[in-house]
């Protein structure tokens, strides 16, 4: 790492990615508070930086739309509910962010007006402008659409520089790392080598749009502390695919 990168921020404006998972800590689901509250000071500390920040949350901790559509639920009418549970997630963290002095909108791609604004491109770029941290619910507002797609969309609408996505690994192995201690981990990996190998990185649909609008993604342990710090002032954590 260059003496340029240990004084400022690699990139001005990131989209990080969380899952609903991420929230859950030791419980079966729903939220941990302990939990949001370690993932909002990781986040306080690069916000801290000076840079500008979306985040787009999952909300599989309350609700995974795809699941219940598999036991019979309709499949519009589940991922309806998911997204409800995306807005949980978001109102959950702007208020522990808000806590930590960080000025915060949440913004639904449905619309729910008396808990968050409507997602609006240009007021949220605006927003970003200004320091504040728009966390961007409710995924795309559409079913049959991943958060890691509404993720992906998002980047792109607001110019992010770089979509960051949070797991409880180190990045991307060639099988679980948790099931198979030989798994080998990538370091660097091309939008079509995850497309190919079916890696899972993300869904097939937000990365086609990271590979065709050339937005790099990095994936890293959220778990391990300071590792969102580091990745941002330039060091070389997770996995990168561009």
């Amino acid at each position: 790492m260059s003496m340029e990168q240990g004084l400022k921020p690699k990139y001005k404006r990131i989209l990080l990615k969380l899952s609903g998972e991420a929230l859950v800590g030791n419980r079966e689901f729903g939220i941990d508070l302990e939990t949001i509250e370690y993932i909002c000071e990781e986040i306080k500390e690069i916000k801290s930086l000076g840079l500008e920040l979306g985040i787009v949350v999952g909300g599989g901790n309350i609700f995974r739309g795809v699941s219940a559509s598999r036991t019979g639920m309709d499949r519009v009418t589940a991922d309806n509910m998911g997204m409800l549970s995306t807005v949980i997630n978001s109102l959950a963290l702007q208020d522990k962010l808000e806590h930590l002095g960080i000025f915060t909108r949440v913004m639904s791609a449905v619309n729910i007006e008396s808990f968050a604004e409507p997602y609006i491109r240009r007021r949220a770029i605006r927003h970003m402008e200004k320091g504040r941290l728009v966390i961007f619910a409710a995924g795309t507002g559409n079913p049959y659409f991943t958060t890691d797609t509404a993720a992906a969309l998002r980047a792109m609408e607001v110019s992010a520089e770089v979509l960051i996505k949070a797991t409880k690994v180190d990045g991307v192995f060639s099988a679980d790392p948790m099931k198979d201690p030989q798994a080998t981990f990538y370091r660097e990996l091309s939008y079509m080598e995850v497309v190919q190998q079916e890696l899972g990185v993300m869904d097939l649909t937000a990365i086609t749009l990271c590979k065709d609008n050339q937005i790099p993604v990095i994936i890293f342990n959220l778990n391990k502390k300071g590792n969102l710090r580091r990745i941002i002032m330039g060091e070389e954590i997770g996995t990168v695919v561009r």
